[in-house]
């Protein structure tokens, strides 16, 4: 089980930074929504359907959240998922994953991740954090998440996104 204490690596690449998501082939861009994931949303998100991780066993964690990003004019079809925990004084992110329809260079969207991410320092603001978001990296993605994410190694591969990076990803993805 992921935990701040145990935690699994992330090892999700932001692909682009964009507005929204972008379509990769017509460079149209898409308004998301983020919202909760349901018990019905899990029967979709399953490995025999291409997704990595095990989301029901996320979803039953009741420590965690588990958000999903939608397409505003397609709220059925789920593009990426985040679970994340409220800690003492932060946001952790525990998984992430594009749908895998949005993974490797046939991907039909670019910013999922990014977006998600975005959304992880949203609620970390929300909750009097100062947008403060830590996660576990993979070793090989240390220094791209601190080029593109404007994230900070702490120690070992532990990872924090700083306020001023945060607020600059949700400016980009949430218009308040």
């Amino acid at each position: 089980m992921s935990t701040p204490e145990n935690p699994t690596e992330l090892e999700f690449e932001i692909d682009r930074l964009t507005n929204s998501v972008q379509d990769t082939v017509s460079g149209e861009s898409f308004e998301t929504e983020v919202h909760l994931i349901t018990r019905t949303d899990l029967k979709m998100v399953t490995r025999k359907n291409g997704w990595k991780f095990n989301w029901r066993k996320e979803f039953g964690d009741g420590r965690k959240t588990v958000c999903k990003l939608t397409l505003f004019n397609d709220p059925e079809l789920i593009q990426g998922l985040l679970s994340i925990s409220i800690e003492p004084d932060h946001v952790y992110m525990h998984l992430l994953e594009n749908a895998p329809f949005n993974v490797g260079s046939k991907k039909r969207f670019n910013g999922v991740a990014g977006n998600l991410v975005a959304h992880a320092c949203r609620v970390s603001f929300q909750e009097g954090f100062d947008g403060f978001v830590a996660f576990t990296s993979k070793t090989q993605l240390i220094d791209h998440y601190r080029i593109v994410l404007g994230a900070v190694l702490l120690n070992g591969q532990r990872m924090i996104i700083p306020e001023n990076a945060a607020r600059q990803l949700v400016r980009k993805y949430f218009k308040q």
